[in-house]
């Protein structure tokens, strides 16, 4: 119920206005986000390589109703990987996209060319693109608009999120040589028609999902915090003959970062998930929602603010 609760408010704009003047949102959206700009963001990215983790950058800013922001989106991210580019860091950088901050709620057309944009920036620096996933009623259109970016740029990595019901399907879809698939568990919520409603149903679509793509022939991007599914994670690729080299755990910026480093000492590839920008408020509320420790902190400091 929290959940959901919080999920509705990140498109609430009066607790939008409460949360971003209240002073505790500094210390949590410094925790998670890497800061406002692309210096912030080059400089995270330098400091997480120099740890022995690789990263993928997204530039906050979801649901652009104005051709004019998706544009300037796009803009953000070629600056970006040119400046990943001069640092030094394509190597172990990539970037992730979410298709409505390219103007997807606007038309199709120009996401679609303003993703091929991008990743014909990542393709001419030496790295790649992931397109995120968004709520349940732009999944067709994501995978759509995927496949197509995959004719002319086919290392673009794909996201599958297993509380919805279709994922395995779409697992199997995508378990292909050469293909990227990130398996998380979802920040979204949707109608008990197409997702499951109870963390142990997602935690089980989960390991369902997992299991086709250790299977699969494809580079599996395993996206969790869960310490079971970790294991699990591990436990079926060593199942599947595959090397540490064979796939990569994924973690957001902010969160276990002990553990991001224990996975990366045991010599498995780690990539830490590090928003930045200045439209943070989705991506906080969406944390928030996935860690109720974090909800009893933000309230209390709210509360007693000065």
């Amino acid at each position: 119920m929290l959940r959901r609760v919080l999920l509705s408010a990140a498109a609430n704009d009066r607790v939008k206005s409460l949360v971003a003047t209240a002073p505790v949102s500094r210390d949590l959206v410094q925790r998670f986000v890497a800061g406002a700009t692309v210096d912030d963001a080059v400089a995270v990215a330098r400091r997480l390589y120099d740890d022995g983790l690789t990263i993928s950058l997204d530039h906050l800013g979801e649901d652009t109703t104005d051709g004019g922001r998706a544009d300037a989106q796009t803009k953000a991210y070629r600056t970006l990987l040119g400046r990943l580019a001069d640092a030094g860091l394509t190597a172990g950088a990539e970037v992730s996209v979410k298709l409505s901050a390219l103007g997807m709620g606007l038309d199709r057309q120009l996401a679609l060319d303003n993703a091929r944009a991008v990743c014909e920036s990542a393709g001419a620096v030496g790295t790649a693109v992931t397109v995120d996933m968004e709520d349940c009623t732009t999944t067709e259109t994501t995978l759509a608009v995927l496949a197509e970016l995959r004719v002319d740029y086919p290392g673009t990595g794909a996201v599958i999120q297993s509380y919805l019901r279709r994922s395995a399907e779409d697992c199997r879809a995508l378990a292909t040589a050469g293909s990227r698939v990130r398996l998380c568990k979802g920040a979204y919520t949707g109608p008990e028609s197409v997702a499951y409603q109870e963390p142990v149903e997602v935690r089980r679509s989960y390991v369902r999902c997992l299991r086709i793509l250790m299977a699969g022939p494809g580079y599996p991007m395993v996206a969790t915090h869960d310490p079971v599914l970790i294991e699990i994670a591990g436990m079926l690729a060593r199942k599947a003959g595959r090397t540490p080299g064979d796939f990569e755990y994924q973690l957001l910026y902010g969160i276990r970062p002990d553990e991001q480093r224990r996975l990366a000492e045991q010599g498995h590839t780690v990539r830490v998930y590090v928003p930045y920008g200045q439209e943070w408020y989705g991506y906080l509320m969406r944390r928030l929602a996935e860690r109720p420790a974090n909800v009893a902190f933000f309230l209390r400091a709210l509360v007693t603010r000065s």
